[in-house]
């Protein structure tokens, strides 16, 4: 449902130096990693620091959002949440009845991330009505690094698919297995289907539906 509260100005994080200039490169910064995905682009640089956030996942936001597309929140966060209003003019969302509505949703705890299924995923006509998901994750590199494994919930994962020479491999933090197995599931839904951008620290990686995810 939509957010009928006051904006907390208090709480309000500052946007890009260059609002013109850096929303534009990290515009082109998410095209590109979506365009090759399993190659970690950097985005966000110039944004200060945020317990609420990753620089990359509030960096993509306010790059992409805009008065006319929705923006799912998983959790109450007053620093983003202030910064989207004030910066972007996006329209907030929470709550179950919101994730068919939005356009974009960001997931800072993707352990409990929703049925994926609940987002909207577009149709064969229209696939371009569909969400994209900003997932938050504790880690991400590129190769399988076997470093923290265990505390970091790290999986090795391999990609293939549009985009990719023969396969690409990474290692994201905080998303099981059933995830991965979840989003597998759409695959017979495409063209309709979810993009996922994967952000950690100043970096993301992107996965956009046509590409397939190995659990190693």
């Amino acid at each position: 449902m939509l957010t009928a509260t006051m904006p907390d100005w208090s709480a309000l994080q500052p946007g890009f130096d260059d609002p013109v200039h850096d929303a534009q490169g990290v515009f082109r910064a998410v095209l590109d990693a979506l365009a090759r995905p399993g190659q970690l682009r950097q985005v966000g640089q110039r944004l200060g620091h945020s317990d609420e956030a990753s620089i990359a996942a509030r960096a993509t936001l306010l790059a992409l959002a805009d008065a006319t597309t929705p923006v799912w929140l998983q959790s109450p966060l007053g620093e983003v949440a202030s910064a989207l209003r004030f910066h972007t003019g996006a329209p907030l969302l929470s709550g179950e009845a919101g994730l068919a509505q939005a356009q974009f949703a960001l997931l800072t705890d993707p352990a409990s991330c929703p049925a994926l299924e609940r987002f909207a995923f577009g149709t064969a006509e229209s696939p371009e009505h569909s969400a994209t998901l900003i997932v938050d994750v504790p880690a991400l590199s590129v190769g399988h690094t076997g470093d923290g494994l265990h505390l970091l919930h790290l999986l090795h994962l391999r990609l293939r698919g549009p985009g990719i020479q023969t396969h690409a491999d990474v290692t994201v933090g905080g998303l099981d297995a059933a995830f991965w197995q979840a989003r597998a599931a759409l695959a017979s839904r495409f063209p309709a289907g979810l993009d996922l951008l994967i952000a950690a620290g100043d970096t993301v990686l992107g996965l956009p539906r046509t590409t397939h995810v190995e659990v190693c």
